[in-house]
């Protein structure tokens, strides 16, 4: 049975579409727009190819693209056309495979995108069917995830500014969690911006501060402590440069604000449409599975349960399964770097977390730092459990146990 395989290079405008056969001759080639009209014309493009055969359907053949977050994907996905998205980084590779001279044209990249796959039968994945409302979860958790990388950011730059002139006002919260991020350090910075405007708050003046930033503990310490801190004699800019820097901190200050705020509203949002979700209850019954992590797994996972068939799949998707490298009389095992970053990052977090909050990742965690492991290495094998044991929960639809998932107590077996 003959089969055809097709490639999209996308850009602003116009759109190469290109079919070949099965041994890679030209069949088809449009230039077609991102609408309504363009996904037409690829369709009915499609189904041309054997008119006369009753068990020939379109859907038979697939469609690579760079870009899986086009409206021209999403319009083909409706239509349950299947789509395989292939990383720039593997085209780039495949480019100089079939000519001594390089060279790159849309046409040429659509034919190439499209005998990736047509070499390569199997080896690549369609675009997971993931729900509307879990693409929306994805969308406010991965925006949630910016927001708070954005106000880290902008508190880096901040910090490093205060170093300049006013040191006191980065120790005054160093060590304490989100530092300079916290409610009481930016209403503090924000009514004294210079060491001379918080060499002159009084106790008073600190403690409703403080207050009015939303502290309730510890109210009259902490204000002493900041009055003492800021009062002590320390090296000092000339004033009108020192006045001038207090402005430039104000500017920070009202960056990190509306970025502290954007990204606690989305956390807020993430976790409302998050808990509608049918997974949701089986994420938070994950040790150290809060809204955060939850979410931001929920948005790199998806909840297509035929995207990963196994544990072993979704572990090298994250990048927490090792990878071994033999040759000859060499045999090595590391881990893995191209895997999904987000996904990895998250990972790890979580299973930091799960540390103090599971006696069977603790106990696991140990057991791999007495056989040899360093942190890094320990902390993946804890990820690689927890992982496992939540591909397991969802696609049986039962929440975390565990006395089943540390049956051992987290020696490992």
């Amino acid at each position: 049975m003959r089969r055809w395989w097709a490639g999209v290079d996308w850009s602003w405008g116009q759109q190469d579409f290109v079919i070949l056969d099965d041994e890679g001759k030209l069949v088809t080639h449009l230039r077609v727009e991102e609408s309504g009209d363009g996904v037409e014309q690829i369709l009915n493009a499609l189904r041309a190819l054997n008119p006369t055969s009753h068990r020939f359907t379109r859907r038979q053949v697939p469609i690579a693209i760079e870009d899986g977050g086009r409206l021209l994907v999403a319009e083909l996905q409706r239509r349950r056309q299947p789509v395989i998205v292939i990383p720039p980084a593997v085209t780039a590779r495949h480019r100089g495979r079939h000519a001594a001279a390089v060279s790159k044209s849309d046409r040429g990249d659509a034919a190439l995108l499209a005998d990736i796959i047509r070499q390569n039968p199997g080896r690549r994945s369609f675009l997971p069917e993931t729900s509307d409302q879990a693409a929306a979860i994805a969308v406010l958790a991965r925006t949630q995830a910016s927001s708070a990388e954005a106000a880290r950011t902008i508190m880096l730059r901040l910090r490093s500014h205060l170093g300049l002139y006013f040191p006191a006002a980065i120790e005054a919260w160093s060590g304490m969690q989100h530092s300079l991020r916290r409610p009481e350090a930016r209403a503090v910075l924000t009514l004294a911006p210079t060491p001379r405007h918080a060499a002159a708050l009084s106790k008073r003046k600190l403690h409703d501060t403080l207050a009015a930033a939303g502290r309730t503990r510890l109210l009259d310490q902490e204000a002493a402590r900041l009055r003492d801190l800021f009062a002590a004699e320390r090296l000092r800019q000339r004033p009108e440069t020192e006045q001038a820097m207090g402005e430039r901190t104000r500017l920070h200050l009202a960056e990190l604000a509306t970025a502290c705020q954007h990204a606690e509203e989305l956390t807020e949002l993430t976790d409302q449409r998050f808990s509608a979700h049918p997974h949701y209850r089986i994420y938070r019954s994950f040790p150290a599975c809060g809204p955060l992590i939850a979410a931001r797994l929920f948005a790199e996972i998806g909840d297509d349960l035929q995207r990963f068939p196994s544990g072993r799949s979704l572990r090298a998707y994250a990048g927490t399964a090792p990878i071994t490298w033999s040759s000859g009389s060499s045999h090595c095992v590391v881990h893995r770097k191209v895997c999904n970053r987000a996904l990895k990052t998250v990972i790890h977090q979580w299973a930091f977390g799960a540390l103090t909050r599971s006696p069977g990742c603790r106990a696991l965690y140990d057991d791999r730092r007495r056989r040899g492991d360093g942190y890094a290495a320990a902390l993946r094998h804890v990820g690689n459990r927890l992982l496992s044991g939540l591909h397991h929960c969802v696609r049986t639809d039962q929440p975390y146990r565990e006395q089943v998932m540390f049956p051992t107590g987290g020696r490992a077996r």
